[in-house]
């Protein structure tokens, strides 16, 4: 379905005028491909905003926040950000370091309470707040939606940390995206900042960078601003919330996000509070090894050009928010589910020198497949492999049987043989798909299959299997840690 609609888009796009600006108006080819994309691809509504040197130049909303209301979307309309709110949580992180009331290279576990992180494929202590905050702590891919038409709700924090925050790969050795950490994130947030995780980022974060369309989830009062959640048929999402707020939870508008942006930027707005050191604010886009991810932001090159960024994606949302700092532009894109990407790659070759021709010829290639790696596993690979998935309710028997021919099958508890499917092994990480099921009390409320990630060391696999979704709807990914050792 994504590749259809990727395709989809691209012929829209297609037939837009060029991109260089026209008249008094630079964004009227952007704006036309806007409507053409809503028309030809059931996509709600989008939010678009752009800054360049400490101005915004461009904010506006096109199509329906609310399809059934009949609300229009604008530059004020609230929509979920999704894996955006990582970067808004970090900076309240950031907040408490800049007053030292949080270390980044402590242990994350000394500012928990009853629920701490326990080392398993390495030593908790490893998993600073740093590494935390980057993605390197050894941390599980974990989400979960709790969908209000639904008889169960999330866990307490200390509940979520306690059953899922496991170190499933030694700290500082690996990137692993967990939305899991920045639910530990918010918790040390709330712990440390005497105030709940909600209070502190609205009093510490929103009000004093003037975001007064900003909030944890949706804030009372603020209902009739916020865009509707929808699915790839066009029908309404019932709300949901996470175990993992900090990842997950915030809204924003167009309107907010690009002087959100702005600021980490260092273009301080009228009425803003300068609540982060400028040092402070270097230091979250310094990227942390092994990976090109900082405090919170995505650092990398798009076309040649420096960026720090961070997109979300998650039942009925996509979201972009760029920054170039070398031509001090920020664009942001909102979505309540459309191809928010493929927009600010419009406003980017609009703002940037070079951009449009790079896309031109890119486009004019066609989408690129990339190439398929048949896996042939090595000498140490091959065989029986024997050990525990522990889950957070028992453990139970798992044992593989890794194959010359790079078959690999699977033995789990006392379900039937599968077959991994999808298999790789990239930088010492066995990945692979199987049907099984992670007998959970908490896995059984949904149908899911397992993926496994798998760390290859010392004569060990060690690493996460997760129950993935897969209802029509998704429900999320419950992480297991498993440890085997070659027969």
């Amino acid at each position: 379905m994504r590749m259809r609609l990727l395709l989809l888009v691209l012929a829209v796009l297609g037939t837009a005028p060029a991109l260089a600006a026209q008249g008094n108006d630079r964004f009227a080819p952007v704006r036309a491909t806007i409507k053409r994309i809503l028309d030809s691809t059931g996509t709600p509504s989008i939010a678009v905003a752009v800054s360049k040197d400490g101005k915004v130049i461009w904010e506006e909303g096109f199509g329906w926040a609310n399809r059934e209301k009949r609300i229009p979307a604008t530059e004020h309309t609230m929509y979920s950000l999704a894996s955006i709110s990582k970067p808004i949580t970090a900076t309240a992180l950031m907040v408490l370091v800049d007053r030292g009331l949080v270390a980044l290279d402590k242990p994350a576990n000394d500012y928990l309470g009853v629920g701490k992180i326990t080392g398993l494929a390495g030593d908790a202590s490893g998993a600073t707040v740093a590494r935390v905050l980057s993605h390197t702590a050894g941390l599980p891919l974990h989400y979960r939606f709790f969908y209000d038409n639904l008889p169960y709700g999330a866990p307490s924090m200390d509940e979520a940390i306690g059953r899922y925050g496991n170190t499933v790969f030694p700290p500082g050795q690996i990137y692993e995206y967990s939305n899991l950490g920045y639910g530990i994130i918010d918790h040390i947030v709330e712990r440390v900042g005497g105030q709940t995780y909600a209070d502190f980022m609205r009093s510490e974060v929103f009000l004093p960078l003037g975001l007064t369309h900003t909030t944890i989830d949706i804030g009372p009062g603020l209902e009739e601003y916020a865009a509707e959640r929808y699915d790839n048929r066009g029908r309404p999402i019932p709300f949901y919330a996470f175990d993992h707020a900090g990842a997950s939870a915030v809204y924003s508008s167009a309107h907010d996000l690009v002087r959100f942006g702005m600021f980490h930027m260092k273009n301080k707005l009228p009425g803003q509070r300068q609540i982060l050191k400028p040092a402070t604010i270097d230091l979250m886009q310094q990227p942390i090894a092994p990976a090109n991810y900082g405090l919170g932001w995505n650092t990398s090159s798009d076309r040649g050009h420096r960026r720090f960024s961070h997109t979300g994606g998650m039942p009925g949302v996509s979201t972009v928010l760029n920054m170039y700092p070398d031509q001090n532009v920020t664009i942001t894109v909102l979505t309540n589910a459309g191809p928010s990407g493929l927009i600010a790659q419009e406003i980017a070759a609009v703002m940037l020198p070079g951009y449009a021709d790079s896309l031109k010829a890119q486009r004019a290639r066609g989408p690129q497949q990339p190439p398929r790696r048949e896996f042939t596993p090595s000498a140490d690979l091959v065989g029986e492999w024997v050990g525990t998935m522990r889950t957070w309710q028992r453990t139970v028997p798992l044992r593989l049987l890794v194959k010359p021919d790079g078959d690999i099958h699977v033995w789990l508890g006392s379900q039937p043989r599968a077959i991994l499917n999808f298999v790789s092994f990239n930088n010492g990480r066995l990945s692979g798909r199987f049907a099984g099921t992670i007998p959970t009390d908490d896995a059984q409320l949904w149908r899911h299959d397992i993926l496994f990630g798998l760390l290859h060391g010392n004569g060990t696999l060690r690493g996460e299997a997760n129950a993935m979704s897969t209802d029509e709807l998704n429900m999320g990914s419950i992480a297991s840690y498993v440890d085997l050792r070659k027969n």
